[in-house]
């Protein structure tokens, strides 16, 4: 699962979770920049791509690693 949050006074203000597909506010001006970037379909297309580009090439190699080690 691919997770980036975006943080605010030490609050977390709004997070892309690749398991529900878009962003989600936790503040009220997280919720209106959420709202903006969900509607913005290369934003979206660019975090999803975002998993397949780190979390699916690396999680190649941290399994590669466990079998080595056990």
């Amino acid at each position: 699962e691919f997770i980036r949050s975006s943080y605010f006074n030490k609050k977390e203000d709004t997070r892309f979770s690749s398991s529900v597909g878009k962003f989600v506010g936790f503040t009220e001006h997280g919720v209106k920049n959420a709202e903006y970037w969900n509607n913005d379909p290369s934003k979206l297309s660019a975090m999803k791509a975002q998993k397949e580009g780190y979390c699916l090439h690396n999680i190649q190699i941290k399994y590669d690693n466990a079998l080595t080690k056990s």
